[in-house]
């Protein structure tokens, strides 16, 4: 019975950790994703991972900080919404430990007016909407600086040092920046003579990049959207099916035919 128990012990113990990776293994996946564009993206991804035997099931989020919360909480397994500078932001004020897995494509950011045609029709004093969070306020000054509108100190508004409105130190046409939520600036463009509008929420307000926004900012650069999971998920099976899909030549010839450049793979 000794020997029995010796010999069948390591076949136990295979079987133990086959069925552990089998459970580690999910079939169905929940990713959080914000409205718009992403959402039509990812009903591609889902036909793909499909094939791999991977559901994913969609939650849609209309701002920035409840899918990193949600994913942190475990109510997602997956988010797909932000760049890194925004995701090291929420990770260092709130300690999530959750972690980039895969690129996903880079949404220019756009500075919208429905006023004015070109950045120089700008009046002085006009009031410019942007971003109330630290990197994507960050981004739309580097765009206004782009611009030739304003002019930021020295070091500030990159290699991870966020720049304010309190960094201007160059403001010719005495711009007013107005500090709003992500989601409310595509509502606010009534009372603004501008703002610096995300992509998702640009297409989600019927804005286009290239036929409405005065600004621009380059294609490359820092901010290529990101497949985000929990650290401890981050080696997981389910998730290399997840970076698969999305990074298949299926996903990325959509992204170039529907969106035609305004948003472009980053794989």
């Amino acid at each position: 019975m000794r020997r029995f128990i010796v010999k069948t012990l390591p076949v136990l113990l295979l079987a133990a950790s086959a069925v552990a990776a089998h459970a580690q293994d999910k079939s169905k996946i929940k990713v959080g994703v914000s409205v718009g564009n992403a959402e039509q993206t990812f009903e591609v991804v889902k036909k793909v991972a499909a094939r791999e035997g991977l559901e994913i099931q969609l939650i849609t989020f209309s701002d920035y900080l409840q899918p990193n919360e949600a994913l942190a909480a475990g109510d997602l397994d997956a988010n797909a919404f932000q760049h890194k500078p925004f995701l090291d932001s929420q990770i260092k004020a709130r300690g999530y430990k959750i972690v980039p897995v895969a690129l996903t494509i880079t949404a220019p950011l756009g500075i919208y007016s429905k006023k004015y045609k070109t950045v120089d029709q700008l009046p002085a004093g006009a009031s410019i909407g942007i971003q109330n969070d630290p990197s994507n306020g960050n981004r739309a000054l580097l765009l206004l600086q782009k611009a030739g509108l304003i002019k930021l100190k020295p070091g500030v508004g990159e290699n991870g040092v966020n720049a304010t409105p309190l960094d201007v130190i160059a403001n010719p046409k005495k711009l007013k920046l107005v500090e709003l939520d992500a989601a409310q600036l595509p509502r606010s463009l009534d009372d603004l003579a501008a703002a610096s509008v995300n992509n998702d929420y640009a297409v989600k307000a019927g804005l286009s990049l290239q036929r409405d926004a005065i600004a621009v900012e380059d294609a490359k650069g820092p901010y290529a959207n990101l497949i985000v999971t929990r650290a401890e998920d981050k080696d997981k099976p389910w998730v290399k099916k997840l970076v698969k899909a999305y990074q298949s030549e299926e996903v990325r010839k959509f992204i170039e035919a529907e969106f035609k450049g305004s948003l472009i793979p980053a794989f």
